[in-house]
C-alpha cells in the first residue's frame, strides 16, 4: 500500500464512536500506516434533537489530548500520532469557532460542513418537502459560505458529504450537474491556500465513487490544486485505511504524485507509488 497516512480518524472521544483510541492506533500499525491523525468531532451549535442531545458532538478537548499524548509516546517506535480536530462549520458561528480553533495545539484540522439550513444531511428531514437537487444545492453553497466565513483549518473535508446520505446518493450526481458550485467553492479554496482530503467513507457508503467524486478532484488539481490529504474516516478499528488502494489508484488518475501529512499545522509531501 503506497499511502501509509490516515489523517480523518475518530474513537470514542467522538460522539458517534465508541472505539478506543489504542485499538485504532493497533489496527493502523497492523495496515502498515506509518503515520495517522485523530480528528474527533467539534460540531458546536449542532442541532439537538431526540437523536442528537446537547454537546453529542462537541469533544472533551483536554481529555482527549491528554489520551493521545500518552498513546503517541508509548507507540512512538512504531506509527507518528497527529493531534487533529475535525471542527464542524456554520457560518453563524464562525466567531466561536475560531476561538476554539486557537485554543490549543493542533497538528492539523479539517473544516467540515455537516449542518446546513440548521439540518445535517445524515437524516431523511434534510432531503423532505424538495428535489434532491435542491437539497445538495442548499449542502453545496453552505460549504461556500462557510469558507467566505472562517479560514482557519488545513483542508475542507468531504466536500460532497450529503451525497452519501441523499435518497439516491450518487445516481444522478455529477460535478458537471453542480459545477457553479464546485468551481466557486474550490477557486475560494486555492485563492486562501488551502487543501482537500480524499475520504473513502463513500466509497463504505454505497457510492460509486469516494468524497469528493473524481471529476471534483480532476478539476482541483486542473485548477492548480496539489495540497491534498487522505483519510478514511473511520470510527471503528476495522475501517482503517479502507480502501486506500483505491484512493491510491483516484489520486493517480487525477494527476496527483503526492498526499500530504502534517505536523504542527505544516503540511510534509510524501510521493505516491
Amino acid at each position: 500500500m503506497a499511502i501509509t497516512a490516515d489523517y480523518h480518524l475518530h474513537s470514542s472521544h467522538s460522539g458517534d464512536s465508541d472505539a478506543p483510541m489504542e485499538h485504532m492506533i493497533q489496527s493502523a500499525i497492523s495496515r502498515g500506516l506509518t503515520h495517522m491523525c485523530f480528528t474527533e468531532h467539534m460540531d458546536l451549535g449542532y442541532p439537538v434533537t431526540p437523536e442528537t442531545p446537547a454537546g453529542l458532538f462537541e469533544v472533551n478537548t483536554d481529555a482527549y489530548r491528554a489520551e493521545l499524548l500518552r498513546l503517541r509516546e508509548q507507540y512512538a517506535p512504531q506509527i507518528q500520532i497527529a493531534f487533529g480536530i475535525e471542527l464542524g462549520l456554520q457560518p453563524g458561528l464562525a466567531q466561536r469557532i475560531r476561538a476554539y480553533s486557537v485554543s490549543c495545539d493542533f497538528d492539523f484540522i479539517i473544516g467540515s460542513s455537516h449542518v446546513a439550513g440548521g439540518k445535517d444531511p445524515y437524516y431523511p428531514s434534510f432531503y423532505e418537502g424538495r428535489t434532491e437537487e435542491e437539497a445538495y444545492r442548499e449542502y453545496f453553497q453552505s460549504i461556500i459560505d462557510n469558507i467566505e466565513s472562517f479560514s482557519n483549518y488545513d483542508v475542507y473535508g468531504h466536500l460532497d458529504y450529503v451525497v452519501r446520505y441523499g435518497p439516491n446518493k450518487d445516481r444522478d450526481y455529477s460535478y458537471a450537474k453542480y459545477r457553479d458550485l464546485f468551481d466557486k467553492m474550490l477557486s475560494l479554496l486555492l485563492d486562501q491556500g488551502k487543501g482537500i482530503e480524499l475520504n473513502t467513507a463513500g466509497i463504505r457508503k454505497g457510492m460509486r465513487d469516494a468524497n469528493p467524486c473524481m471529476d471534483v478532484l480532476k478539476r482541483y488539481r486542473q485548477l492548480g490544486g496539489e495540497l491534498i490529504t487522505t483519510g478514511s474516516d473511520a470510527h471503528r478499528p476495522e475501517d482503517v485505511a479502507a480502501d486506500f488502494a483505491r484512493a491510491e489508484e483516484i489520486l493517480t488518475a487525477c494527476g496527483f504524485r503526492y498526499y500530504a501529512v502534517f505536523q504542527n499545522r505544516r503540511p510534509e509531501y510524501r510521493k505516491i507509488g
